[in-house]
């Protein structure tokens, strides 16, 4: 489990049930998740969503995945 820092101030955790949560819904993300996490700390928007919670946002090139 891995935990970051938002950028209003709260701690998020990522673990593993959730990532395994959201690659099964998203196989699309599967590989990003440093790039996630990176995304939650210095994200290039942030927009509000349907029922008030922060949805944070970043370009990410597809194939240029972290190792």
């Amino acid at each position: 489990m891995d935990i970051v820092t938002s950028k209003n101030g709260v701690s998020i955790r990522l673990t593993e049930e959730r990532w395994i949560h959201i690659t099964e819904e998203h196989s699309e993300m599967a590989g990003y998740y440093f790039e996630v996490l990176e995304t939650v700390e210095e994200p290039e928007a942030i927009y509000e969503g349907k029922i008030g919670e922060c949805i944070a946002v970043r370009e990410i090139e597809k194939g240029n995945i972290l190792q």
